[in-house]
């Protein structure tokens, strides 16, 4: 692979211009004939020169600036003519192969095009069977059709979501649910502090419980209300991470001592105390329905690598392919959230009109010209079309980088981003100046340091906006950087296949989210930052040796600060009180709800029937004692 051009070599000497008209031989002498000196008498002193009148800003200007300035500006625009890159095909005859093939065996237009309408009638037919028996699944018998349900779907809410006593989440026990779990839940994770009892997690499967014996079967597997349940569906071993499955859980009421266990690749959360609402999973329930994600992947992988071998127009290459991979991504590997399949195709066509509007451009002004001409039909394929499906499937592949979001809070709180941040940012760095370099050779890189420099400026523009922050989702980022990719090199083969792949992978799954966003839509589940009710030091009637249960009172003073006018308090998660200034409420008495168990307590100002952040825990031990609250706030 190289610049075209190959004898027009960078380093050599300029060829010398000659007026083809009245051009003389270096070999010929020039009599007095042939040049007539205009005598000074018959030309004004202008005719002798032209002058230029300097700028009076470059007197200020050391000269020596002023000649690297002229040389950086020089060595900028490039080898004078450019050189446009050109991949020179590895074993030509062999990546030719197909292209041959075709042409001997559907050698008119419209026999290639009748087979190519054959061909997506078979993709569509092939994806669309395996698709519907993915998405659908039969009846588990005496319980009915399954409930597609998420990966992050639980029975419990945080904080005082559930209200008072738990009561908007009831009931608790006698009751069962038919779900269903897609494939790839073992890898959903909590990305916020998360507050169990006097433990805060982070980073890890909210599954609490499993079981309390190794010779214990998953249907005798009990998990705390709030634990993700196909988490604990995977934990228990009730179905498959690969495949997903089907079966049914039942709500168990309350239980205790809920164990931590490390099974099926999942670390389990001990809790060492009771919790109203609990669930196991039903004997004899568990179904062979399957998330077929993997053989729908086979499926659009064998079509597109055929497209891409025996293809050359980018016109026919590049659209097919974007759409195949954009219904796979939608309907198939990364679907949005929901628990309704015809909702999801709903939203997978909103997304795909605007999506592809944005794929134009970039086919228009970076696909189209890199890959005109393009004759490697095999490195085509291993190199954009490989590419572009590890960006599509960024849900399997960078999203194993341990970067949540780019913003500071994360990336202070999330173990090793800081060291996968740099790894990146060098990368791209290091990537950046090797596009640069190609784009200089075929004299571009003025024009792309100006585009780029409006990103620049723009990116600054937005930063500059009060009150809001600045998110470069992966869409984003793809659109910012694929200009950069549009010369035919092996390199940029890669790079722009992933970066498509990232930008159909961020639109299908996630929609075009704002490049500005509020605080509240970047913080999620997080912690508010609210203030913190100040707790005196609880009042203990251990009642040692009476027959009157132990209790525990606490005290608070009045009034509470500006725009809060009330407070909470959760017992073990659960909320068990609400108290408003205007009712006098400045104490709360608790009475130990079982014997032999510690008890947590954690406090939040109200405003209305909204709280604000909870305290850390605060613990009621099983001997009466008190451990006092740790600084700062819980969720």
């Amino acid at each position: 692979m190289g610049p075209q051009g190959g004898s027009d070599d960078e380093g050599a000497p300029p060829h010398q211009y000659r007026d083809e008209a009245t051009s003389v031989s270096s070999g010929s002498s020039v009599t007095m004939a042939d040049a007539v000196l205009i005598q000074g008498s018959e030309a004004s002193d202008e005719e002798y020169y032209e002058y230029y009148e300097p700028s009076p800003i470059l007197k200020y200007i050391p000269p020596r600036v002023r000649r690297i300035s002229r040389a950086v500006a020089k060595w900028v625009k490039g080898p004078q003519p450019p050189r446009p890159w050109k991949i020179r095909p590895f074993f030509p005859h062999i990546q030719s192969a197909p292209i041959q093939f075709i042409d001997n065996y559907f050698p008119k237009r419209k026999q290639k095009i009748v087979l190519l309408i054959f061909f997506y009638i078979c993709w569509l037919a092939a994806f669309s069977l395996v698709l519907h028996k993915s998405a659908f699944a039969s009846d588990i018998p005496g319980h009915g059709s399954p409930v597609r349900i998420r990966c992050t779907d639980r029975f419990w809410s945080d904080g005082n979501g559930c209200g008072l006593n738990g009561d908007l989440c009831r009931p608790f026990d006698n009751s069962s649910m038919t779900f269903r779990c897609p494939a790839n839940c073992k890898r959903v994770e909590v990305v916020n502090p998360h507050a169990v009892g006097n433990q805060e997690i982070n980073y890890r499967p909210l599954v609490i419980g499993g079981p309390r014996d190794s010779r214990d079967s998953p249907v005798d597997t009990i998990y705390r209300g709030d634990s993700f349940i196909c988490g604990a569906a995977i934990h228990a071993g009730f179905v498959s991470d690969q495949i997903g499955g089907c079966g049914v859980v039942s709500l168990v009421g309350e239980q205790s001592n809920f164990p931590s266990v490390k099974k099926n690749h999942i670390s389990s959360i001990g809790f060492d105390s009771y919790f109203p609402k609990s669930f196991s999973f039903v004997k004899g329930t568990a179904s062979t329905c399957r998330d077929l994600r993997w053989p729908l992947l086979a499926v659009s992988l064998t079509f597109t690598s055929l497209l891409s071998l025996f293809t050359t127009s980018p016109a026919v290459f590049f659209p097919s392919v974007y759409i195949g991979i954009f219904f796979h991504v939608a309907l198939a590997s990364d679907p949005p959230n929901l628990t309704d399949y015809y909702a999801i195709i709903s939203i997978a066509l909103g997304r795909f009109l605007p999506a592809s509007f944005c794929m134009f451009a970039v086919y228009k002004y970076c696909v189209r010209r890199q890959q005109a001409g393009l004759q490697a039909q095999i490195e085509k394929t291993i190199l954009w079309l490989g590419g572009c499906w590890v960006g599509a499937l960024n849900n399997y592949t960078f999203d194993k980088i341990p970067i949540q979001r780019l913003t500071p809070h994360d990336i202070k709180q999330q173990p090793g981003a800081v060291p996968a941040l740099v790894i990146v940012v060098l990368s791209l760095f290091s990537i950046a100046l090797g596009q640069a370099w190609a784009l200089r050779i075929e004299g571009r890189l003025p024009k792309y340091l100006a585009i780029y420099g409006i990103f620049v400026v723009s990116l600054l523009g937005l930063v500059a906006v009060p009150k809001m922050n600045v998110r470069i989702h992966h869409y984003i980022l793809a659109l910012l950087l694929v200009p950069g990719t549009s010369m035919q090199t092996r390199p940029s083969l890669l790079f722009q296949g992933i970066l498509v792949g990232l930008f159909i992978n961020g639109i299908a799954r996630w929609g075009f989210d704002s490049i500005l966003q509020t605080p509240d839509e970047l913080r999620g589940d997080a912690q508010l930052g609210t203030l913190l009710p100040l707790i005196l030091p609880p009042i203990i009637h251990n009642n040692f040796g009476l027959s009157l249960p132990p209790n525990i009172t606490f005290e608070w003073p009045l009034p509470l600060p500006k725009y809060y006018d009330g407070l909470s308090v959760l017992v073990n998660d659960v909320e068990r009180f609400r108290g408003y200034e205007d009712a006098g409420k400045n104490s709360f008495t608790w009475t130990r709800h079982s014997k032999g168990l510690p008890e947590y307590f954690r406090f939040a100002f109200m405003s209305g029937s909204s709280s604000g952040d909870y305290t850390k825990a605060g613990t009621w031990e099983t001997d009466g004692g008190w451990t006092e609250m740790e600084s700062g706030p819980s969720f």
